[in-house]
């Protein structure tokens, strides 16, 4: 069954595969167009192209932004996008610096707390600038201290764990603009990350549609069907667009397959047209 999946991560962020290889996996998937969405970074994409010429898949410039909200992250998917933009880049470039801030603070504590590591590890670990958790969370698998990315953040990496260090982000609108600004469609990724009740949700889109907003991820790997229901919902009373995706990682969420999310993920070839429409690209 043809599908697209509007949601992947690649080496370029905290991916475990290069993006030729996300694209094998799409293909084995049966999905006919993707995203590239790093986290904070757009480099995969030339390489993404390539492949996608190569394999016949149709490839959407795409980004997660990360942003704050309140005492949590909230993240912004940008489709369509200029991806070489000069106010885009530089302002990726000043997330990325504070990813590094952040982490060399992370790993300072968890010298504190016994475990042997340094940044420089963690950084070749990433092999790109976008370096996050994951990265930190694969060093600690590979010295042994747990045996999964779920371990690490649970016992050390997450919100409320003991290495845990926030990050300095911009807000929601404000990485709305910037996505808007490269001439990109901002949606809101994994609405059921919000730490918002249904209403809560539901004015906190209709404050940031005010602000640019276009679009919410109703399809996601870990939605249960209601949930779906629901985010759809939402988009219709909001005239917002629909988009879905994976969020595959690899080897840090090995549960998440490209294209099929947990096995039951099935995101609509039928939703790119609107996308394209609004992007104003044929």
């Amino acid at each position: 069954m043809p599908r697209i999946d509007l949601h992947l991560h690649t080496t370029y962020s905290d991916g475990s595969l290069p993006p030729a290889e996300v694209l094998l996996l799409a293909r084995k998937a049966g999905v006919t167009a993707l995203a590239i969405t790093d986290h904070d970074i757009v480099d995969g994409i030339p390489e993404a192209i390539e492949a996608g010429r190569r394999l016949g898949i149709e490839i959407i410039p795409g980004i997660e932004v990360s942003s704050r909200h309140g005492e949590t992250e909230l993240h912004i998917l940008g489709y369509f996008l200029d991806w070489q933009d000069p106010l885009l880049l530089p302002r990726l470039a000043r997330l990325r610096a504070g990813r590094h801030e952040r982490n060399s603070r992370i790993v300072e504590k968890l010298n504190n707390l016994g475990l042997t590591l340094t940044y420089e590890e963690v950084k070749a670990r990433a092999g790109s600038d976008s370096v996050g958790r994951p990265h930190i969370a694969r060093v600690l698998m590979e010295k042994g201290y747990v045996q999964s990315a779920k371990e690490a953040f649970d016992r050390f990496l997450g919100e409320d764990k003991p290495a845990y260090v926030p990050r300095d982000l911009p807000e929601p609108a404000e990485a709305i603009a910037w996505i808007r600004a490269a001439r990109g469609l901002p949606v809101l990724a994994h609405p059921t990350w919000v730490r918002e009740s249904a209403e809560g949700l539901s004015k906190l889109c209709e404050r940031l549609k005010g602000a640019g907003l276009m679009g919410i991820e109703a399809h996601y790997s870990t939605h249960k069907p209601q949930q779906t229901a629901d985010y759809l919902d939402m988009a219709r009373r909001l005239d917002l667009l629909v988009t879905g995706g994976s969020d595959f990682h690899g080897l840090t969420k090995p549960d998440i397959e490209v294209g099929l999310g947990r096995g039951g993920l099935t995101v609509p070839e039928k939703l790119l047209e609107p996308l394209k429409k609004a992007a104003g690209v044929s």
